[in-house]
């Protein structure tokens, strides 16, 4: 990570994790319980795009 990024910037990765994994399992039982497939569903979804935006967040800048 950059060297500027301080405070809630460094933590914001960890986060953005642990908020991925408690979407993964709740749309997971979503899905699976079929009590809202629909929810369940965006929820996966917003998993993936959490998990970009944390990739992107750490990858290095190059210079």
């Amino acid at each position: 990570m950059n060297d500027a990024l301080t405070g809630i910037a460094q933590a914001a990765p960890a986060i953005g994790m642990i908020a991925a994994f408690a979407c993964l399992i709740g749309g997971l039982y979503l899905v699976r319980t079929g009590k809202d497939r629909r929810k369940g569903v965006l929820l996966l979804i917003m998993t993936a795009v959490l998990v970009g935006n944390v990739l992107i967040w750490t990858l290095p800048t190059g210079r």
